[in-house]
């Protein structure tokens, strides 16, 4: 299993960061890596939350994704947020939509958006970011 790999942030916080193939088990270790970070910093209250939207962009990035492994990336911008990411190699923006109520899949963004402060994507060169901010309440 790849070891995650961290780096100081201009925030003085570390990020973590993890390549995995892409593949649905790997949602598995996506979990983990967020729940490590959240633990670190103190900030328990974001995990399950944040596990639940990384499990979400992996799947898309699984459905959606071009080549062989995806990124996940959790840092931490300020004190009271915390961004979790995933990267791939294509250039093809997700797609919120509405689902049928007899289809299995078609919701995961609906989620991501029902439980973070805000979310988005990010271009890059190389493909791009699918990101979404967890808040301390309170």
């Amino acid at each position: 299993m790849p070891q995650p790999t961290t780096c100081a942030r201009p925030t003085g916080y570390p990020g973590y960061s993890e390549t995995l193939p892409r593949e649905s088990e790997s949602a598995d270790d996506a979990r983990r890596l967020v729940r490590v970070a959240c633990a670190v910093w103190g900030l328990d209250e974001l995990a399950e939350d944040g596990a639940l939207i990384v499990s979400e962009l992996v799947a898309n990035a699984v459905q959606h994704a071009r080549r062989e492994s995806i990124r996940i990336v959790v840092d931490r911008p300020d004190a009271a947020r915390v961004r979790v990411g995933v990267a791939d190699l294509s250039r093809a923006r997700p797609v919120e939509r509405e689902a049928d109520d007899n289809e299995e899949g078609g919701r995961g963004l609906r989620l991501v958006a029902a439980l973070a402060a805000d979310w988005g994507t990010d271009e890059r060169r190389w493909g791009k970011i699918v990101w979404a901010d967890l808040e301390v309440r309170g």
